[in-house]
């Protein structure tokens, strides 16, 4: 594991993860919290959120997606990650476009429901901050979908490995986590 990718481990550790019993918002039990947003929004964090972040765009997304060229992902969860990501990617040739999905359409202005640099036609990295059962990713890759982008992979910072990954991939999108649960405690 890098220096980078062990010290936001110690982050989100202290943190975000919490273990004991809780009531998730798909009302499911588990033993496993992940608020990743406080990781996410603490300045250390998001830089090596997107130090690592875009460390795996470059050595796993691209090669096989090289024409991938925005990132982004439901608000607000997905919001500093692909910000993060986005940023680090400045200094390349390419840097990466950076957008938001709403969870519904703006009822004023131009009525849109992504915001920032995103245009139809695009190959598109979607984000997420956590991935239990997919539907907060699903619901922003049918958002993307919807208008015009194309999701060629599915980046997440936390994968709780309760199935998540394999509803968005049923889909034909590879996920590539930051983390999984089994990397976080060691049960390799």
């Amino acid at each position: 594991m890098s220096n980078a990718k062990s010290e936001l481990l110690d982050i989100l550790l202290a943190k975000s993860i919490k273990t004991g019993h809780f009531i998730l918002a798909s009302g499911k039990e588990s033993d496993l919290y992940c608020d990743c947003r406080i990781t996410a929004l603490d300045a250390r964090g998001a830089n090596l959120i997107g130090e690592v972040g875009w460390q795996m765009v470059q050595e796993e997304i691209l090669p096989r997606f090289p024409e991938a060229c925005s990132i982004g992902g439901m608000t607000m969860g997905a919001d500093p990650i692909s910000l993060a990501i986005g940023m680090y990617s400045a200094g390349a040739e390419k840097p990466l476009c950076v957008f938001t999905v709403r969870k519904e359409a703006k009822d004023h202005g131009r009525g849109k429901r992504i915001e920032g640099n995103f245009a139809a036609g695009q190959q598109v990295i979607v984000v997420d901050d956590v991935i239990t059962t997919g539907g907060s990713t699903l619901k922003a890759i049918d958002a993307i979908e919807a208008e015009g982008g194309k999701v060629v992979a599915a980046l997440v910072l936390v994968d709780r490995q309760e199935g998540g990954r394999e509803a968005i991939e049923s889909r034909g999108i590879p996920v590539f986590p930051m983390f999984t649960r089994a990397s976080i405690f060691g049960d390799k």
